[in-house]
This record gives structure tokens, sequence and C-alpha cells, in this order.
């Protein structure tokens, strides 16, 4: 059996609500997988829908698979499958945007969307990111993303060295607190 290609960095980590609520929704609605909305009628938040119901593009581009057996601060050892899998899609000239920026999924009060299965549980996937550093985004070159094309083909991310569930989000993209941005804008 060969060893699965990693890479130190995940283009997508998970908050642990985010993460608790996705496996809610596997257990209710089976295999899920999500899509990093395009901002038009559901703004930008990513969306959750059972495996299959989305068609993904061939040129559509895999953010990242999460990976519901971890618990906070776990690295994978080898990809998920099956409902332990969340693939986590984004169109083509918007991931070339968004190419630079980990995307941090995660879970707050409030309305989903009415396409997205969380809808009814009081909560909203939120999308949040934090810009890469150089050294990021020269591991992330070595393993180009996966297309909607060549994920049909067969082709699998690289595995991440690093945890995907982060306990909170500014775990993963500090935020800096109000009162320095309220200072910021009257300096």
């Amino acid at each position: 059996m060969s060893t699965p290609r990693t890479v130190a960095t995940p283009r997508i980590v998970a908050t642990v609500v985010a993460a608790d609520l996705l496996r809610r929704l596997v257990a209710v609605h089976g295999a899920v997988m999500m899509h990093q909305s395009g901002g038009c009628c559901d703004g930008s938040a990513p969306m959750c829908y059972p495996a299959g119901e989305f068609i993904v593009g061939d040129r559509d581009v895999l953010v990242g698979l999460l990976d519901l057996r971890l618990a906070v601060g776990q690295s994978p050892a080898d990809l998920p499958a099956g409902p332990d899998a969340v693939p986590v899609w984004i169109s083509g000239p918007q991931f070339d945007l968004w190419k630079h920026t980990q995307l941090v999924i995660d879970a707050v009060p409030g309305r989903g969307s009415g396409f997205s299965l969380e809808t009814p549980e009081g909560v909203r996937f939120l999308s949040r990111g934090r810009a890469f550093d150089d050294h990021e985004l020269a591991d992330l070159a070595i393993d180009e993303p996966v297309t909607g094309e060549q994920w049909e083909a067969g082709r699998r991310p690289a595995v991440p060295a690093q945890p995907q569930i982060v306990a909170e989000a500014a775990e993963a993209c500090p935020v800096p607190p109000r009162s320095q941005v309220v200072s910021r804008r009257e300096g």
C-alpha cells in the first residue's frame, strides 16, 4: 500500500461548532457536501446539500475534504470516505480570487439559507478567511487543487498534515478585538 500524499496546510478548516452541526446533518440526511456560494441570492454563505444533490461543474475546485472523524487539534492519517468526508467546493473563477485564503467554516446563530440543510436548525454556516503566508502558499503549490473534472476521473487531494478542526474561529483566523478596530478607525 502506498503512503498518501500530504500537504502541510489545509485549504479548509472548520470550527468544532460547524463540525458538530455537519455531524448532526449527516445523521439525518446521510453524506453531505458543501459549496461556497458566489454571492447571488444566498450571499457568500457556504451551502450544505445532501451528497450528489448539487451538481459540481468540471471547473469547480475542491477546497478540501472536511474530516468528520477528527476532534479539535487532530490531524488526519488518510482521507476520509463516505459520510465522514464533507467535500467543500467553490467555482473555478471564485477560487482564483480566494486561492490565497484558507476558508474557515463556522456556524453561528441565525437563519440559514432556504436551500442549505441547516436552515431549520436555527444556525447558519459562515465562511471566514485567513490569508496564507508565503511558506504556506509554497507548500500548497506542490499539490494543485482538484477540479470537478479531475474528481470524476478519480484524482483526490493530498492529506493535510495540520489539524482541520479548531475550537474557535479565532484560532484559525485571528480577529482583532473590537476596541482595536474602533481605535484604528478613529486614528
